[in-house]
């Protein structure tokens, strides 16, 4: 029986997706193959040692800390009591001090395999000014786009004339829609730069895309593969809110009604995303298909959701790969890798 180690919760805004991702993964793993340790990451920083039934909307403090000695293999102790040897972690963590490469480098630290890409793909994939430099180099086509990196650096005149009237301002580094606003004339821009600038150091400022929203996931290590086509029909801006609401009206379309030319060229184009990045274990590709048949990345998400409702999982359900074997085999591509 493998012993797994999951990290969720966290720092990040999207703390309570983690959860939910978390959720559903613990509920998918095969007992039988896996003893499974759950520490819980509050929204201080704070590890605590939990029990599944624990689990709840938030991390809390219960008392339960967990020290780290870096460099043993019994690494992690609870009151004076080692946790034992992990043969893989599965860091369920979204955004800021999770998916940015902050949790794989402290994983790389203790020597413990992980699931998802290593630290330099992590961090590159979740600056999305590094994501479209990289990508721009090796000639995948992404949106125009200016950063900034304090409120005075541009003016809503200078963007009309460089991107056009209708731009996306976005923190560089963060996801689920986080801090995102689209921006059509001068009244809404300070806001929007304002509320981009409450999360990150770092600004982009994107060129609206007149197309289909798009999303590919990605498995593998050397040779990854890739799933078809979901595609995201929101009702105006797929927002936070629209993402994970009771409410939402956005509609998950799967598999996406696509000519097959235009199928295999996204597929085609995660899978380059996917090397260009080093990405390894999982992403998810999302894109943009032009009504001309052009296909622009929009971002990678190296740890994308497991929800009930996330692309990732239903994607490759799709494919024939049950939720529980997609967890086995992600595992076994951690194990693969190794530190």
């Amino acid at each position: 029986m493998k012993r797994i180690l999951v990290l969720c919760g966290g720092q990040s805004p999207e703390h309570p997706i983690s959860i939910r991702s978390c959720k559903n993964i613990l509920r998918a793993m095969d007992r039988e193959k896996y003893s499974v340790t759950l520490i819980g990451i509050s929204r201080e920083g704070v590890w605590e040692l939990l029990d599944e039934s624990e689990l709840r909307d938030e991390v809390g403090v219960n008392g339960k800390s967990i020290a780290v000695r870096p460099g043993y293999t019994d690494c992690l102790w609870h009151r004076g009591e080692s946790l034992g040897y992990f043969d893989a972690a599965f860091p369920v963590l979204h955004g800021p001090n999770g998916e940015d490469g902050a949790i794989q480098g402290m994983l790389k630290l203790l020597r413990i395999p992980f699931v998802g890409s290593d630290v330099l793909s992590s961090s590159v994939c979740m600056d999305k000014d590094a994501t479209k430099r990289l990508l721009r180099e090796a000639n995948i086509k992404v949106a125009d786009w200016i950063t900034i990196r304090s409120r005075n650096d541009l003016v809503y005149e200078e963007v009309r004339k460089k991107l056009g009237p209708v731009v996306y301002v976005k923190p560089a580094n963060m996801g689920s829609s986080v801090g995102v606003n689209r921006v059509d004339n001068e009244d809404t821009w300070g806001n929007a730069i304002n509320k981009a600038f409450k999360y990150d150091s770092k600004v982009l400022v994107e060129k609206s895309v007149i197309g289909r929203e798009v999303e590919c996931a990605v498995l593998g290590n050397k040779n990854p593969k890739a799933t078809g086509v979901g595609e995201v029909r929101s009702v105006g801006f797929y927002s936070y809110d629209e993402k994970y609401a009771a409410g939402s009206r956005a509609e998950i379309i799967i598999p996406a009604k696509i000519d097959p030319k235009y199928l295999s060229l996204l597929k085609e184009t995660a899978i380059k995303t996917y090397r260009t990045l080093e990405c390894q274990g999982m992403s998810r590709v999302d894109m943009f298909l032009t009504g001309e048949g052009e296909v622009l990345v929009n971002e990678v998400n190296t740890i994308p959701g497991f929800t009930s409702i996330s692309m990732y999982p239903k994607l490759w359900e799709q494919e024939g790969l049950s939720y529980g074997d997609l967890i086995d085999q992600l595992i076994e591509l951690a194990i693969e890798r190794g530190v």
